[in-house]
């Protein structure tokens, strides 16, 4: 194939301002909510006040008119400052970009996330349940939407609430009457929800608050009936999720080039940084981040250039292996660090662990490379690498 790539745009005087807030809200609050496991309140406020809600909010609609490509740099850098706040803004940000790039909400659901996305609210669709696992397997929400006095009125549990107490609002998936599954605007700081704080001791993520939400009764503001699938849905989701791990793997990178460069054994009387077999891994590290995001940049700009369900498989692959590479670039970070990468003294220990919770985030491995290699055999894969 022949097909040319538009080049990346860099980022526009306001979008490098609202990065820039949100890195620097992130870096200042990471290690607060690591502490309280949780999005402390400040935290929350830094998060809203950064602007970046307005990141992929099309400029007709008052926003910044990020493209997928523009999301997933933002993203890159957000996960370097902290994973666990950044996932927080990839949930607002895929869920805006998503939803308006496919149109896949009714024309009042959108200008509802419009106006919360002016208004520096944050909010996640929430569709994960205890017995239903990911949504993206399929299966019925337990969680029930009842008709009754001219109102829907939502009553169950979401599990993995991404930045649970700082969000306003929700995209909450129910189960109606006529057994379908319809999806519904809610106020989260409303009547009959409530914060379950299931979130403690996590391995991963500790300060993403991602906590079950409980409904009792809560009253469904607007409704978006059933509607096919559209391949904006998985797209975004799978760039914030690729370029937000991706992050901690490139800040295991950094932390370990400066720990390198200034530890000095007595027994060496030189910095570590000089040993090959440090340089070996420093380079293997490198290397493999840098392939990494060479093709999750490539993945966004080929759906940039012609989004639809055939840009898909390549950005789940993108996912795979920036998932992968993030996983490989902790554990080789902390191989080569030695037992100082165990202890706080080092951001290694925690960036350890984040990096492990991009590999539960759908597709899988199996199924993402599958699809990618089904592609590829089929002489649909897009624009070549």
């Amino acid at each position: 194939m022949t097909a040319t790539l538009p080049a990346p745009a860099p980022f526009t005087p306001e979008q490098a301002e609202v990065v820039a807030h949100a890195a620097q809200a992130i870096g200042e609050h990471v290690d607060a909510c690591e502490a309280a496991q949780d999005v402390t309140p400040a935290a929350a406020r830094a998060l809203r006040e950064s602007g970046y809600t307005r990141l992929t909010l099309p400029t007709a609609y008052g926003g910044l008119g990020a493209t997928l490509s523009t999301f997933a740099r933002a993203q890159l850098e957000l996960g370097r400052r902290g994973a666990s706040l950044a996932l927080v803004l990839a949930m607002h940000g895929h869920v805006t970009g998503a939803a308006f790039q496919g149109r896949t909400l009714p024309e009042p659901l959108l200008e509802g996330l419009a106006g919360a996305g002016r208004r520096g609210e944050l909010l996640n669709a929430l569709a994960s349940e205890p017995e239903l696992g990911s949504p993206s397997r399929g299966g019925r929400p337990r969680t029930a939407a009842t008709w009754q006095d001219g109102q829907w009125w939502i009553t169950g549990r979401k599990t993995w609430s991404t930045g649970a107490r700082a969000l306003s609002w929700g995209l909450v998936s129910a189960a109606t009457p006529d057994g379908q599954t319809g999806r519904f605007w809610i106020d989260l700081q409303g009547a009959g929800v409530r914060v379950e704080p299931t979130w403690q001791g996590a391995l991963a993520l500790r300060g993403s608050g991602s906590h079950d939400l409980i409904f009792e009764q809560a009253p469904g503001a607007l409704y978006a009936p059933p509607g096919p699938a559209h391949p904006a849905s998985g797209a975004w989701f799978q760039a914030a999720v690729a370029a937000t791990y991706l992050g901690v793997g490139e800040a295991a990178r950094d932390a370990l080039i400066a720990y390198a460069r200034n530890r000095v054994p007595t027994a060496l009387g030189e910095p570590i940084a000089t040993l090959g077999r440090v340089q070996e891994s420093v380079g293997r590290i490198g290397a493999e981040l840098l392939a990494a995001r060479s093709l999750l940049l490539h993945a966004a700009a080929a759906w940039d250039g012609a989004p639809g369900e055939d840009a898909l498989p390549l950005l789940g692959a993108a996912k795979v292996v920036a998932t992968n590479a993030a996983v490989s670039a902790t554990d080789q970070a902390v191989r080569t660090a030695g037992g100082g990468a165990l202890t706080g003294a080092l951001p290694l220990e925690r960036l350890l662990r984040d990096a492990r919770a991009g590999l539960t985030h759908p597709p899988g491995d199996e199924p993402a490379l599958t699809s990618y290699g089904r592609s590829l055999l089929s002489g649909a894969a897009g624009p070549p690498v």
